[in-house]
């Protein structure tokens, strides 16, 4: 939609593309559709030159065909997640229970919601500001959305009898997160991008945690880079999950799916 007055996008494009935007000519129509003024246009190229995420100015972000509402400091859905989603689809039976931890905006939470017909579907995350988004996400959609440590918060009686245990958990290195961009390292939350000395301790965390809430049979599937796979299989095999590794090129995600085994007979 163009906006109700005058303007000069070939000067707007320009001005991204020096600012170091790569997809400039569409960043520059999403910043004049979301402008009713020039005064609004005006305020939000320079907050998008000063480096401020585009999703975070516009207030949502685009997953899986989905418009999922962003707010500031609150992770911004990637592209590489729908592997995840995808992953996550195919090893789930009819009616099951899904938990999506380390949630941020709810994005996946609200996929999976597309694509299954849960019995019980809930979200968690530590930071409330991720709460509130994932909320807002998932409002008018049958899920609950809890504020806590990974499994902490979820209600015990799910203990032992999850289908499907998701999780975009941090995994970027400690000493790595300085090395991100500007965009991700300053105005996200820390706690969804810091992952430990070697980016895997909440994936260990939530290994062992799934071990204890999924079901026999049940699946856990977490998203990882393609270089930290092979390590976080060893941990779960540790944990007696069985898993497996699903990597997408064209998406440059990678996944880890872990089935919690079937009681072996004596």
């Amino acid at each position: 939609m163009a906006p109700p007055f005058p303007t000069d996008r070939p000067a707007l494009v320009r001005r991204l593309r020096t600012a170091g935007c790569v997809y400039a000519e569409d960043e520059a129509d999403l910043l004049l559709a979301a402008a009713d003024t020039p005064a609004a246009l005006a305020d939000l190229t320079e907050r998008r030159v000063a480096g401020e995420p585009l999703e975070h100015l516009l207030g949502w972000a685009e997953f899986c065909g989905l418009r999922i509402a962003v707010a500031p400091g609150v992770f911004v859905p990637r592209g590489r997640t729908a592997l995840l989603v995808e992953a996550a689809a195919a090893v789930t039976g009819p009616a099951p229970a899904v938990v999506d931890l380390c949630c941020g905006s709810g994005a996946t939470t609200v996929a999976l919601a597309h694509r299954l017909v849960p019995r019980w579907l809930a979200a968690a995350d530590i930071d409330p500001a991720a709460v509130a988004c994932a909320r807002r996400n998932l409002a008018g959609l049958t899920a609950e959305v809890f504020e806590g440590d990974l499994f902490a918060p979820l209600p015990e009686h799910w203990r032992g009898r999850l289908d499907l245990v998701v999780a975009n958990a941090p995994y970027v290195p400690t000493d790595a997160v300085a090395l991100m961009p500007a965009e991700a390292r300053l105005h996200e939350a820390p706690v969804a991008l810091d992952g430990g000395p070697d980016g895997l301790a909440v994936l260990r965390r939530v290994a062992a945690g799934a071990a204890r809430w999924l079901a026999p049979g049940g699946h856990l599937v977490v998203e990882v880079s393609v270089v930290q796979a092979d390590a976080l299989c060893g941990a779960f095999d540790a944990l007696g999950l069985v898993p497996t590794v699903r990597r997408d090129e064209d998406l440059d995600g990678t996944a880890v799916i872990a089935r919690r085994p079937t009681r072996r007979s004596a």
